[in-house]
């Protein structure tokens, strides 16, 4: 027997097992994207059996959904997304080198935008994944643009809505949409809307919650100018 067969036949722990079946399927959803691939081959690359899959990832869209958690973990890294909010000096830099991560992974970013797609059917196994990604998303969005940024919780859903949309362009015009220049416009315009929090805005920010954990209820923050979807 050779090397191969000697390599697939060591024993791994459980965690392992499945560290390497999502590895080796997102590996296989990379070269031939999702709809290019079975089960079996996936059960093949790791040396096991289809039953023996299905024993960790269930069925093939519990698969395909372990890819995807798999990805936004090493998007996190690569990104910086996953820094505390404190440490990021420019939120903008951190999404626009997500987008630039993104767009060297087309066959990722399709299996997402499918089966996001799809799961918006209540009875679609991913259903469940894909609403507490977005909830998930739009609170470390809110963590990052809120120390900059006056409305937080509307720049963070319009920017996810704008990634979105970018990602639906490139994935469905790929020769005319370039993800990193449509990802570019919608931001600029973005960001251009939204409202810097000054130097004032903030202490009056740190002011308040010094107040409210001394009792004394904060005094709500407006600022002058700002349009009223990214108000405070």
């Amino acid at each position: 027997m050779g090397a191969e067969g000697t390599r697939r036949r060591r024993r791994l722990t459980p965690e392992q097992r499945r560290a390497e079946i999502v590895a080796e399927a997102t590996r296989l959803v990379a070269e031939r994207g999702f709809n290019g691939i079975s089960l079996q081959d996936v059960a093949d690359a790791c040396g096991m059996s289809v039953p023996g899959l299905l024993h960790y990832v269930g069925t093939k869209d519990g698969l395909l959904v372990a890819v995807l958690a798999h990805r936004d973990d090493v998007d996190l890294e690569v990104t910086g997304l996953a820094s505390p909010p404190d440490q990021i000096v420019s939120p903008r830099a951190v999404l626009d080198a997500l987008m630039e991560h993104n767009a060297g992974q087309r066959e990722i970013v399709r299996l997402y935008t499918v089966l996001n797609a799809e799961s918006l059917n209540p009875d679609h196994p991913a259903h469940a994944y894909f609403t507490r990604r977005y909830e998930e998303s739009f609170e470390r969005l809110r963590a990052l643009l809120g120390p900059h940024y006056a409305g937080a919780d509307a720049l963070a859903h319009d920017v996810i809505a704008a990634m979105d949309g970018a990602q639906l362009q490139w994935l469905r015009f790929p020769e005319q949409v370039d993800l990193v220049e449509a990802w570019t416009r919608a931001a600029d315009a973005l960001f251009a809307a939204a409202t810097p929090k000054g130097r004032d805005v903030l202490l009056a920010e740190r002011s308040g919650r010094r107040a409210g954990r001394a009792g004394t209820p904060p005094t709500p923050l407006r600022t002058a100018g700002v349009p009223r979807r990214y108000e405070v």
